[in-house]
Protein backbone atom coordinates (compact mmCIF):
# COMPACT_ATOMS: atom_id res chain seq x y z
CA UNK A 1 0.00 0.00 0.00
CA UNK A 2 1.25 3.63 -0.98
CA UNK A 3 2.14 5.85 1.77
CA UNK A 4 -0.61 8.12 1.06
CA UNK A 5 -3.14 5.09 0.45
CA UNK A 6 -2.57 4.26 4.09
CA UNK A 7 -5.66 4.54 6.78
CA UNK A 8 -5.50 6.30 9.94
CA UNK A 9 -6.82 4.57 12.64
CA UNK A 10 -7.90 5.00 16.47
CA UNK A 11 -8.03 1.99 19.08
CA UNK A 12 -9.38 2.43 23.09
CA UNK A 13 -6.87 1.58 25.74
CA UNK A 14 -7.87 0.87 29.75
CA UNK A 15 -5.33 2.09 31.79
CA UNK A 16 -6.13 0.79 35.35
CA UNK A 17 -6.98 0.07 37.65
CA UNK A 18 -4.68 -2.85 37.56
CA UNK A 19 -1.78 0.02 36.24
CA UNK A 20 0.99 0.06 38.84
CA UNK A 21 0.91 3.87 38.06
CA UNK A 22 -3.27 4.01 38.94
CA UNK A 23 -2.48 2.56 41.83
CA UNK A 24 -5.44 0.21 42.05
CA UNK A 25 -8.00 3.24 42.38
CA UNK A 26 -8.73 4.92 39.11
CA UNK A 27 -9.50 3.68 35.65
CA UNK A 28 -8.23 5.87 32.30
CA UNK A 29 -10.29 5.16 28.85
CA UNK A 30 -8.28 6.41 26.25
CA UNK A 31 -8.54 6.39 22.45
CA UNK A 32 -5.31 6.55 20.64
CA UNK A 33 -4.00 7.43 17.44
CA UNK A 34 -0.55 5.30 17.25
CA UNK A 35 0.83 6.99 20.60
CA UNK A 36 -0.97 9.99 20.71
CA UNK A 37 -4.02 10.17 23.30
CA UNK A 38 -6.97 11.56 21.42
CA UNK A 39 -9.22 11.62 23.99
CA UNK A 40 -9.07 10.48 27.71
CA UNK A 41 -12.24 9.39 30.73
CA UNK A 42 -11.64 8.34 33.73
CA UNK A 43 -13.83 6.47 35.93
CA UNK A 44 -13.55 6.80 39.73
CA UNK A 45 -15.73 5.42 42.55
CA UNK A 46 -13.05 2.14 42.86
CA UNK A 47 -12.25 3.43 46.59
CA UNK A 48 -16.00 4.73 47.60
CA UNK A 49 -16.56 4.07 51.60
CA UNK A 50 -19.48 6.12 52.07
CA UNK A 51 -18.01 9.04 53.84
CA UNK A 52 -20.84 11.26 54.21
CA UNK A 53 -23.31 8.46 54.71
CA UNK A 54 -21.44 7.74 57.66
CA UNK A 55 -21.28 10.97 59.16
CA UNK A 56 -24.91 11.36 59.09
CA UNK A 57 -25.44 8.12 60.99
CA UNK A 58 -22.43 8.65 63.63
CA UNK A 59 -22.70 11.62 66.58
CA UNK A 60 -21.02 14.62 65.49
CA UNK A 61 -17.33 14.21 67.81
CA UNK A 62 -17.59 9.99 66.54
CA UNK A 63 -17.14 11.54 62.83
CA UNK A 64 -13.75 12.96 63.42
CA UNK A 65 -11.69 9.45 62.79
CA UNK A 66 -13.73 9.10 59.74
CA UNK A 67 -12.30 12.55 58.80
CA UNK A 68 -8.58 11.04 58.73
CA UNK A 69 -9.39 8.58 56.06
CA UNK A 70 -10.66 11.64 53.27
CA UNK A 71 -6.60 12.71 52.30
CA UNK A 72 -5.10 10.24 54.81
CA UNK A 73 -1.94 11.56 54.17
CA UNK A 74 -2.31 15.16 55.27
CA UNK A 75 -5.59 13.92 57.53
CA UNK A 76 -4.94 16.86 60.18
CA UNK A 77 -5.97 19.18 57.77
CA UNK A 78 -9.05 17.41 57.46
CA UNK A 79 -9.81 17.33 60.94
CA UNK A 80 -9.90 20.54 61.47
CA UNK A 81 -11.81 21.37 58.31
CA UNK A 82 -14.66 19.37 60.05
CA UNK A 83 -14.52 20.61 63.32
CA UNK A 84 -14.22 24.06 62.49
CA UNK A 85 -17.65 23.40 60.62
CA UNK A 86 -19.67 21.66 63.32
CA UNK A 87 -17.72 24.69 65.59
CA UNK A 88 -19.64 27.05 63.27
CA UNK A 89 -22.88 25.42 63.68
CA UNK A 90 -22.60 25.03 67.04
CA UNK A 91 -21.72 28.74 68.00
CA UNK A 92 -17.57 27.16 69.99
CA UNK A 93 -14.94 28.98 70.27
CA UNK A 94 -11.57 27.73 70.22
CA UNK A 95 -9.29 28.77 72.62
CA UNK A 96 -6.40 30.31 70.64
CA UNK A 97 -3.37 27.78 71.95
CA UNK A 98 -5.66 25.60 69.85
CA UNK A 99 -5.70 27.21 66.95
CA UNK A 100 -2.31 27.70 66.92
CA UNK A 101 -1.74 24.01 67.34
CA UNK A 102 -4.36 23.31 64.83
CA UNK A 103 -2.26 25.25 62.07
CA UNK A 104 0.82 23.97 63.00
CA UNK A 105 -0.04 20.26 62.65
CA UNK A 106 -2.19 21.40 59.55
CA UNK A 107 0.67 22.84 58.01
CA UNK A 108 3.26 19.86 59.00
CA UNK A 109 0.40 17.52 57.56
CA UNK A 110 0.67 19.69 54.07
CA UNK A 111 4.59 18.94 54.19
CA UNK A 112 3.90 15.39 54.46
CA UNK A 113 1.51 15.64 51.43
CA UNK A 114 3.92 17.59 49.41
CA UNK A 115 6.27 15.14 49.85
CA UNK A 116 4.52 12.38 48.97
CA UNK A 117 3.52 13.78 45.85
CA UNK A 118 6.76 14.94 44.28
CA UNK A 119 8.45 11.59 45.33
CA UNK A 120 6.15 9.44 44.04
CA UNK A 121 5.76 11.67 40.81
CA UNK A 122 9.48 11.56 40.55
CA UNK A 123 9.98 7.79 41.16
CA UNK A 124 7.27 6.37 38.38
CA UNK A 125 9.18 8.71 36.14
CA UNK A 126 12.51 6.97 37.13
CA UNK A 127 14.08 8.65 39.64
CA UNK A 128 13.86 6.39 43.17
CA UNK A 129 16.98 8.12 44.70
CA UNK A 130 14.81 11.64 45.22
CA UNK A 131 11.57 9.78 46.09
CA UNK A 132 13.94 7.54 48.62
CA UNK A 133 15.16 11.32 50.03
CA UNK A 134 11.64 12.83 50.81
CA UNK A 135 9.55 9.68 51.85
CA UNK A 136 12.76 9.56 54.62
CA UNK A 137 12.13 12.99 55.26
CA UNK A 138 8.53 12.55 55.71
CA UNK A 139 9.71 9.77 58.49
CA UNK A 140 10.89 12.36 60.42
CA UNK A 141 7.27 14.52 60.48
CA UNK A 142 5.52 11.34 60.94
CA UNK A 143 7.62 11.14 64.34
CA UNK A 144 6.85 14.38 65.23
CA UNK A 145 3.00 13.89 64.41
CA UNK A 146 3.17 10.56 66.44
CA UNK A 147 4.36 12.57 69.63
CA UNK A 148 1.50 14.96 69.25
CA UNK A 149 -1.16 12.77 68.59
CA UNK A 150 -0.28 9.19 69.74
CA UNK A 151 -0.60 8.51 66.07
CA UNK A 152 1.11 8.82 62.65
CA UNK A 153 -0.94 9.02 60.01
CA UNK A 154 -4.83 8.22 61.70
CA UNK A 155 -4.30 11.04 63.88
CA UNK A 156 -7.88 11.98 64.85
CA UNK A 157 -5.89 15.01 66.57
CA UNK A 158 -8.41 18.08 66.41
CA UNK A 159 -11.94 17.52 68.86
CA UNK A 160 -14.92 19.78 68.47
CA UNK A 161 -13.88 22.83 70.55
CA UNK A 162 -10.45 22.26 70.56
CA UNK A 163 -7.90 19.73 70.02
CA UNK A 164 -7.09 16.43 72.15
CA UNK A 165 -4.36 17.55 74.04
CA UNK A 166 -1.79 20.34 74.58
CA UNK A 167 1.81 19.54 73.07
CA UNK A 168 4.36 17.78 74.82
CA UNK A 169 7.15 20.21 76.12
CA UNK A 170 9.87 19.18 73.83
CA UNK A 171 7.53 19.42 70.74
CA UNK A 172 8.85 22.62 68.91
CA UNK A 173 12.24 21.36 69.47
CA UNK A 174 11.64 17.97 67.76
CA UNK A 175 9.95 19.63 64.62
CA UNK A 176 12.54 22.37 63.97
CA UNK A 177 14.87 19.42 64.25
CA UNK A 178 12.99 17.32 61.53
CA UNK A 179 13.05 20.65 59.49
CA UNK A 180 16.68 20.73 59.03
CA UNK A 181 16.52 17.08 57.61
CA UNK A 182 13.36 18.37 55.36
CA UNK A 183 15.33 21.23 54.31
CA UNK A 184 18.33 19.25 53.42
CA UNK A 185 16.38 15.92 51.60
CA UNK A 186 14.61 18.97 49.52
CA UNK A 187 17.86 20.55 48.65
CA UNK A 188 18.70 16.98 47.59
CA UNK A 189 15.59 16.51 45.64
CA UNK A 190 16.11 19.88 43.89
CA UNK A 191 19.33 18.84 42.41
CA UNK A 192 18.57 15.32 41.16
CA UNK A 193 15.30 17.02 39.72
CA UNK A 194 15.02 20.74 38.42
CA UNK A 195 18.20 20.58 35.93
CA UNK A 196 18.10 17.03 35.68
CA UNK A 197 17.85 16.49 31.95
CA UNK A 198 15.52 13.30 31.76
CA UNK A 199 12.58 14.59 34.14
CA UNK A 200 12.65 18.52 32.58
CA UNK A 201 11.78 16.84 29.29
CA UNK A 202 9.30 14.65 30.91
CA UNK A 203 7.31 17.67 33.04
CA UNK A 204 8.22 21.05 31.02
CA UNK A 205 5.53 22.02 28.60
CA UNK A 206 3.74 18.18 29.54
CA UNK A 207 0.79 18.08 31.08
CA UNK A 208 -0.64 22.11 30.46
CA UNK A 209 -3.60 23.23 32.12
CA UNK A 210 -4.94 26.82 31.05
CA UNK A 211 -5.93 29.55 33.37
CA UNK A 212 -9.56 29.75 31.88
CA UNK A 213 -9.77 25.90 32.38
CA UNK A 214 -8.45 25.64 35.34
CA UNK A 215 -10.98 28.21 36.53
CA UNK A 216 -14.30 26.84 34.70
CA UNK A 217 -13.45 23.44 36.17
CA UNK A 218 -13.53 25.17 39.86
CA UNK A 219 -9.87 23.62 40.32
CA UNK A 220 -8.00 24.83 43.09
CA UNK A 221 -4.69 24.10 45.09
CA UNK A 222 -1.15 23.79 43.74
CA UNK A 223 -3.10 23.13 40.23
CA UNK A 224 -4.46 26.44 39.45
CA UNK A 225 -1.86 28.35 41.45
CA UNK A 226 0.78 26.74 38.76
CA UNK A 227 -1.55 28.52 36.44
CA UNK A 228 -0.34 31.89 37.71
CA UNK A 229 -3.66 32.52 39.93
CA UNK A 230 -2.16 33.16 43.42
CA UNK A 231 -6.19 31.54 44.55
CA UNK A 232 -5.24 29.96 48.58
CA UNK A 233 -8.31 29.73 50.85
CA UNK A 234 -5.35 31.10 54.02
CA UNK A 235 -5.24 34.40 52.00
CA UNK A 236 -8.64 34.49 50.65
CA UNK A 237 -10.90 33.57 53.27
CA UNK A 238 -8.42 33.86 56.54
CA UNK A 239 -9.64 31.10 58.99
CA UNK A 240 -7.76 30.20 62.44
CA UNK A 241 -4.97 32.42 63.03
CA UNK A 242 -3.52 32.69 59.43
CA UNK A 243 -4.23 36.31 58.99
CA UNK A 244 -1.66 37.10 61.83
CA UNK A 245 1.52 35.02 59.48
CA UNK A 246 3.51 36.18 57.46
CA UNK A 247 3.93 33.34 54.06
CA UNK A 248 3.58 33.80 50.48
CA UNK A 249 1.64 32.06 47.73
CA UNK A 250 4.08 30.58 45.44
CA UNK A 251 2.68 30.30 41.75
CA UNK A 252 3.53 28.94 38.45
CA UNK A 253 3.08 30.41 34.94
CA UNK A 254 2.81 27.32 33.01
CA UNK A 255 0.12 25.50 33.81
CA UNK A 256 2.21 22.12 33.49
CA UNK A 257 3.91 19.18 35.09
CA UNK A 258 7.02 21.08 35.92
CA UNK A 259 5.29 24.27 37.57
CA UNK A 260 3.21 21.94 39.71
CA UNK A 261 6.62 20.01 40.88
CA UNK A 262 7.78 23.65 41.47
CA UNK A 263 5.09 25.28 43.56
CA UNK A 264 4.82 22.00 45.62
CA UNK A 265 8.50 22.60 46.72
CA UNK A 266 7.94 26.32 47.27
CA UNK A 267 4.95 25.60 49.35
CA UNK A 268 7.03 22.93 51.74
CA UNK A 269 9.67 25.79 52.48
CA UNK A 270 6.41 28.44 53.46
CA UNK A 271 4.88 25.26 55.49
CA UNK A 272 7.52 25.07 57.56
CA UNK A 273 8.23 29.12 57.89
CA UNK A 274 4.25 28.87 59.26
CA UNK A 275 4.95 26.77 61.52
CA UNK A 276 8.06 28.32 63.03
CA UNK A 277 6.17 31.51 63.25
CA UNK A 278 3.30 29.44 65.26
CA UNK A 279 5.65 28.21 67.85
CA UNK A 280 6.98 32.05 68.28
CA UNK A 281 3.55 33.33 68.65
CA UNK A 282 1.90 30.35 71.09
CA UNK A 283 0.48 31.98 73.72
CA UNK A 284 1.13 31.00 77.14
CA UNK A 285 -0.04 27.81 78.82
CA UNK A 286 0.68 24.77 80.74
CA UNK A 287 1.75 21.89 78.37
CA UNK A 288 2.42 18.80 80.90
CA UNK A 289 1.35 17.59 84.33
CA UNK A 290 3.80 18.08 87.07
CA UNK A 291 6.39 15.30 88.30
CA UNK A 292 3.97 14.22 91.35
CA UNK A 293 1.13 13.06 88.86
CA UNK A 294 -0.50 9.96 89.60
CA UNK A 295 -0.58 7.68 86.62
CA UNK A 296 -3.90 7.22 84.73
CA UNK A 297 -4.28 3.82 85.37
CA UNK A 298 -3.87 3.63 88.59
CA UNK A 299 -6.28 6.55 89.09
CA UNK A 300 -8.90 4.69 87.25
CA UNK A 301 -8.48 1.64 89.64
CA UNK A 302 -8.62 3.96 92.52
CA UNK A 303 -12.18 5.41 91.17
CA UNK A 304 -13.60 1.74 90.07
CA UNK A 305 -13.26 1.30 94.19
CA UNK A 306 -14.47 3.89 94.93
CA UNK A 307 -11.51 5.39 96.42
CA UNK A 308 -11.93 8.86 95.22
CA UNK A 309 -11.47 11.07 97.83
CA UNK A 310 -8.46 12.59 97.16
CA UNK A 311 -8.21 11.86 93.32
CA UNK A 312 -10.11 15.06 92.10
CA UNK A 313 -7.07 17.13 93.67
CA UNK A 314 -4.49 14.87 91.77
CA UNK A 315 -2.89 15.21 88.38
CA UNK A 316 -3.26 12.79 85.96
CA UNK A 317 -0.67 11.18 83.92
CA UNK A 318 -1.33 9.14 81.03
CA UNK A 319 -0.33 7.56 78.73
CA UNK A 320 1.16 9.16 75.41
CA UNK A 321 -1.84 8.53 72.95
CA UNK A 322 -4.24 10.41 75.79
CA UNK A 323 -0.84 12.91 76.79
CA UNK A 324 -2.17 16.51 77.38
CA UNK A 325 -6.07 15.88 78.31
CA UNK A 326 -5.18 16.57 82.09
CA UNK A 327 -6.45 19.69 83.53
CA UNK A 328 -3.42 21.60 83.53
CA UNK A 329 -3.43 22.35 79.75
CA UNK A 330 -7.19 21.76 78.92
CA UNK A 331 -7.91 25.49 79.41
CA UNK A 332 -5.35 26.43 76.97
CA UNK A 333 -6.63 23.79 74.59
CA UNK A 334 -10.38 23.29 75.15
CA UNK A 335 -13.58 25.68 74.65
CA UNK A 336 -15.40 25.88 77.67
CA UNK A 337 -18.35 24.28 76.50
CA UNK A 338 -19.48 21.25 79.07
CA UNK A 339 -21.98 20.40 76.87
CA UNK A 340 -19.74 19.41 74.02
CA UNK A 341 -16.31 19.06 75.19
CA UNK A 342 -14.61 15.57 77.00
CA UNK A 343 -13.87 16.41 80.41
CA UNK A 344 -10.35 16.66 81.54
CA UNK A 345 -8.90 13.33 82.62
CA UNK A 346 -8.60 13.38 86.52
CA UNK A 347 -12.46 13.73 86.56
CA UNK A 348 -13.20 11.27 83.53
CA UNK A 349 -10.75 8.95 85.96
CA UNK A 350 -11.69 10.05 89.21
CA UNK A 351 -15.47 10.29 89.66
CA UNK A 352 -18.42 8.71 88.30
CA UNK A 353 -19.65 12.07 87.52
CA UNK A 354 -16.90 12.89 85.01
CA UNK A 355 -17.08 9.22 83.84
CA UNK A 356 -21.00 9.67 83.16
CA UNK A 357 -20.41 12.91 81.27
CA UNK A 358 -17.32 11.49 79.11
CA UNK A 359 -19.48 8.94 78.34
CA UNK A 360 -22.80 11.06 77.51
CA UNK A 361 -20.51 13.17 75.09
CA UNK A 362 -19.40 9.99 72.83
CA UNK A 363 -22.14 7.45 72.87
CA UNK A 364 -25.35 7.16 70.53
CA UNK A 365 -28.03 8.74 70.94
CA UNK A 366 -26.24 11.59 73.57
CA UNK A 367 -23.52 13.86 72.61
CA UNK A 368 -23.35 17.54 70.69
CA UNK A 369 -26.77 18.48 70.10
CA UNK A 370 -26.43 22.09 67.70
CA UNK A 371 -29.45 24.15 66.81
CA UNK A 372 -30.70 23.57 63.78
CA UNK A 373 -29.19 25.17 60.94
CA UNK A 374 -26.42 24.53 58.31
CA UNK A 375 -22.83 25.91 58.30
CA UNK A 376 -19.90 25.69 55.31
CA UNK A 377 -16.43 25.86 56.02
CA UNK A 378 -13.75 26.09 53.56
CA UNK A 379 -9.71 25.02 54.31
CA UNK A 380 -6.85 24.56 52.06
CA UNK A 381 -6.38 21.24 51.99
CA UNK A 382 -2.78 19.86 50.45
CA UNK A 383 -4.40 19.28 46.96
CA UNK A 384 -6.59 22.98 47.29
CA UNK A 385 -9.86 23.62 48.66
CA UNK A 386 -11.57 21.20 51.10
CA UNK A 387 -14.59 22.46 52.28
CA UNK A 388 -17.57 20.62 54.76
CA UNK A 389 -21.26 21.71 54.44
CA UNK A 390 -23.08 20.48 57.90
CA UNK A 391 -26.83 20.42 58.01
CA UNK A 392 -28.41 19.73 61.80
CA UNK A 393 -31.88 19.33 62.84
CA UNK A 394 -31.30 19.93 66.22
CA UNK A 395 -30.28 16.04 67.19
CA UNK A 396 -27.15 14.47 68.00
CA UNK A 397 -25.47 13.72 64.61
CA UNK A 398 -26.01 15.34 61.64
CA UNK A 399 -28.70 15.59 59.54
CA UNK A 400 -26.78 15.38 56.53
CA UNK A 401 -22.49 15.77 55.65
CA UNK A 402 -21.52 16.82 52.09
CA UNK A 403 -17.55 17.27 51.37
CA UNK A 404 -16.01 19.77 48.80
CA UNK A 405 -12.98 17.28 47.89
CA UNK A 406 -10.29 19.04 46.23
CA UNK A 407 -9.43 15.78 44.40
CA UNK A 408 -13.12 15.55 42.56
CA UNK A 409 -12.45 18.77 40.52
CA UNK A 410 -8.48 18.21 39.73
CA UNK A 411 -9.42 15.07 38.10
CA UNK A 412 -12.52 16.34 36.30
CA UNK A 413 -9.92 18.52 34.33
CA UNK A 414 -7.67 15.50 33.66
CA UNK A 415 -8.85 14.68 30.54
CA UNK A 416 -7.93 18.45 28.80
CA UNK A 417 -4.05 17.95 30.37
CA UNK A 418 -3.89 14.24 28.48
CA UNK A 419 -5.13 15.00 24.95
CA UNK A 420 -3.01 15.50 22.60
CA UNK A 421 -0.23 14.40 24.32
CA UNK A 422 1.89 10.58 24.53
CA UNK A 423 0.45 7.44 26.04
CA UNK A 424 4.07 7.95 27.91
CA UNK A 425 2.65 11.54 29.22
CA UNK A 426 0.10 10.05 30.78
CA UNK A 427 2.02 9.01 34.14
CA UNK A 428 3.90 11.98 34.34
CA UNK A 429 0.32 14.18 33.99
CA UNK A 430 -1.48 12.13 36.42
CA UNK A 431 1.49 11.60 38.89
CA UNK A 432 1.28 15.70 39.38
CA UNK A 433 -2.35 15.91 40.20
CA UNK A 434 -1.51 13.90 43.56
CA UNK A 435 -4.81 12.34 43.47
CA UNK A 436 -5.72 10.45 46.75
CA UNK A 437 -8.96 8.45 46.22
CA UNK A 438 -10.34 8.26 49.70
CA UNK A 439 -10.72 12.12 49.14
CA UNK A 440 -12.18 11.60 45.41
CA UNK A 441 -14.08 8.97 45.96
CA UNK A 442 -15.11 9.41 49.71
Amino acid sequence: MSQDRRESRSYMLNMGPAHPAMHGVVRLVLKLEGERVLQSEAEIGYLHRAFEKHAENDPWNNVIPWTDRLNYVSPLINNAGYCMAVEKLAKIAVPERAQYLRVASSEISRITDHLTCVGANAMELGSFTAFLYLIQAREELYRCIDALCGARVTTSYTRVGGVKGDMPADWPAMVRAAFEKVRSAVKDADGLLTKNRIFVDRTRGVGILSKETALAYGITGPMLRSTGVPYDVRRAEPYLVYDRLDFEVPVGMAGDNFDRYLVRLAEIDQSMRIVEQCFAQLPAGPIQAPDDAMPGSKMADLGKHGKTAELLDTAAAVDPVLEGGARCGRDSVMADAPASTLPPKEETYGSIEGLMRHFEIIMWGRGITPPAGEAYVAVEGGNGELGFHVVSDGKDRAWRVRVRPPCFFNMAGLHKMLEGGAVADVVATFGSINMIAGELDR
